[in-house]
């Protein structure tokens, strides 16, 4: 069986298949992927700074770039934060490397997750985003979970030019994202 990347299986079928099903006049108006923002939050590791630096070290080899430290925007006592701390981490990919990641997401991470059932279509925003909230980072081929001192989740928002959900969700389904149907769920 020969591997095909997201990116040729866009260009290929999913191009094609959006401009038949929504009728699309032009291949330049079918939705396409933007980018891939990577979230994590650090807030409440702060007072232990080698935990800090191996979650940065561990989205750094997950998504192959530097991230960005996020700072909180306001000073909340009930968690402890003061504005301009560091609170999480941030990656923000485009272009091939954007692609890359979406292939180890979908063909190697989400099926090494335990009793995992598809993403399910509500993750899609009424604008054609999807958002994939995962509680545990070692489920990526990068990490070698017996090195591993802490575990943490983090969120993934794949940003798309789609203009409803149903473009959205259509988009992520003729990628070969797991999504679920509504049939599904109810079963």
């Amino acid at each position: 069986m020969k591997h095909t990347s997201l990116k040729q299986l866009y260009t290929e079928k999913s191009i094609p298949a959006l401009e038949e099903s929504f009728g699309y006049a032009n291949a330049l108006a079918v939705p396409r992927i933007l980018k891939v923002t990577v979230n994590a939050g650090i807030g409440r590791f702060l007072k232990e700074s080698q935990r800090v630096d191996e979650i940065v070290q561990s989205l750094q080899a997950i998504t192959g770039q530097k991230v960005v430290m996020t700072k909180a925007r306001k000073a909340i006592a009930g968690f402890k934060t003061r504005e301009g701390l560091d609170v999480g981490v941030r990656v923000t990919l485009r272009g091939d490397r954007m692609w890359q990641f979406l292939d180890r997401l979908v063909k190697a991470s989400l099926p090494r997750i335990r009793d995992f059932q598809g993403i399910d279509a509500t993750s899609v925003d009424s604008y054609g985003n999807l958002n994939i909230g995962l509680r545990d980072h070692t489920m990526f081929p990068e990490i070698i979970p017996e090195k591993v001192v802490t575990v943490f989740g983090f969120q993934v928002t794949v940003t798309t030019t789609a203009k409803t959900k149903e473009e959205g969700v259509e988009l992520f389904r003729t990628l070969g994202f797991p999504l679920r149907k509504k049939e599904d769920k109810e079963k």
